[in-house]
């Protein structure tokens, strides 16, 4: 009796064993490139929108003895700009900050490097929407004339918008995939088969610049500004999708 169920127990580790064995080596048939041949293809599309903003840039530059100083004049400089801003009809929440530092001023000699003293920068900007940008002149006058420097106009598109747009693009980059894996599988007499992998590159929109002021333009600039964007209606805006996918063939 004891040998019978010896026996049985010895069968049923073989069993084990041979069923682990053809596991493994079904797995890695399922793995080997030789049986499951695989192509990449990189899908692509461009999706064409008007902008629905306009931003202009302004950077206010102010020097004291101390870092102080330059910071607090840059502060009532900027102070200023917002209630122009705000009395010439825009609102608060349209101004923002892109950028302030405040540094050491040196000025280089043959002897070395002089402190000069402390300089403040504040990069402000006023975005709006481009039903409203025959204001851009108004916004312009009210920075310039209490203390800042235009430095550009751009023509851009709200995040709300990109989003929607870069989805958009990406669906059609996905299926741009799909039609050349389709042709290829076609052309090597085979079928599609699942998808192993897929990633996506995205490559955004670049805004569309308007008007950079050059340093050296002066008032004159400042109108050209003016009429820059007030005779130039935004192009489209192109947003792209670019996706990698790897299928199986069969």
């Amino acid at each position: 009796m004891e040998k019978s169920n010896s026996v049985k127990i010895t069968g049923i580790i073989v069993d084990a064993v041979l069923l682990v064995a053809l596991i493994i080596s079904w797995t890695l048939m399922d793995l080997s490139p030789i049986n499951k041949e695989t192509i990449n293809v990189q899908g692509q599309a461009e999706v064409s929108i008007l902008p629905d903003l306009v931003t202009v840039n302004f950077n206010i530059q102010t020097n004291g003895s101390t870092a102080k100083d330059a910071k607090n004049e840059n502060a009532r400089v900027v102070d200023d700009i917002i209630v122009a801003l705000i009395k010439a009809g825009f609102d608060r929440d349209e101004i923002t900050t892109s950028n302030f530092n405040v540094y050491e001023d040196y000025e280089w000699k043959r002897e070395g490097r002089e402190l000069k003293g402390y300089k403040a920068t504040h990069n402000l900007k006023i975005q709006m929407s481009t039903d409203y940008s025959e204001k851009i002149g108004e916004a312009i006058d009210a920075g310039i004339d209490n203390g800042a420097m235009l430095s550009y106009i751009n023509f851009e598109l709200s995040s709300e918008m990109e989003n929607q747009y870069e989805s958009q693009a990406t669906l059609i980059a996905t299926q741009n995939a799909k039609m050349k894996a389709e042709a290829m599988a076609e052309g090597l007499n085979m079928k599609l088969g699942k998808v192993v992998s897929v990633s996506d590159v995205n490559l955004g929109y670049s805004p569309y610049r308007a008007y950079s002021m050059d340093k050296d333009s002066g008032a004159g600039g400042i109108e050209m500004a003016k009429n820059a964007v007030t005779s130039i209606q935004p192009g489209e805006q192109k947003v792209y999708g670019n996706v990698n996918v790897v299928y199986r063939l069969r």
